[in-house]
């Protein structure tokens, strides 16, 4: 496993993990346990705390960390699809998981969301996804690259993990 500050490993991997999150959700509780953990297990992991995003794209630098790490954890949580940068993020993500030969990980992990709701877009990812749609029109590419994104990431197999959420 890389540690922090070294060079590629021989597989071509900078990073073991990178956690892809909506700050103002998770940033202060789980991300921080969920960093803390990986550190004491010695593995490197890409966090974007540095404000990589620029703009209305991703950075060169966030893409490049992307490229570079052999897990992805995507941490869904409530306003995860209020983010233009972390939709763009798991789009580049599952692209990338479908492109390489390097075998690459996906988890999703479910932060007081439920499943259901991300893939038939209701309460919080419903609107959040409206909003956007107005914004950009519900047959852009980007909208369609998202929708895409979201359901293939909600549906990667057996690699589900539930936080939080109490079904009502």
């Amino acid at each position: 496993m890389g540690k922090h500050g070294e060079e590629e490993d021989c597989l071509g991997f900078t990073y073991d993990v990178f956690i892809s999150f909506r700050g103002e959700d998770t940033r202060y509780n789980f991300i921080g346990h969920l960093r803390r953990e990986l550190v004491r297990k010695g593995m490197n992991s890409f966090v974007d705390d540095r404000n990589l995003r620029i703009g209305e794209t991703l950075s060169p630098a966030l893409c490049r960390a992307i490229e570079e790490s052999r897990i992805f954890i995507v941490v869904f949580s409530e306003n995860y699809a209020s983010s233009k940068w972390c939709l763009d993020e798991l789009v580049g993500i599952m692209e990338l998981t479908k492109r390489r030969e390097k075998k690459q990980l996906v988890i999703p992990v479910f932060y007081h969301v439920d499943p259901s709701d991300i893939l038939h877009e209701r309460n919080s990812f419903g609107k959040h996804m409206k909003a956007h749609e107005n914004q950009f029109g519900k047959e852009s590419q980007r909208m369609q690259a998202w929708r895409s994104a979201l359901s293939e990431a909600v549906n990667f197999p057996e690699k589900h993990i539930s936080t939080g959420y109490v079904q009502q």
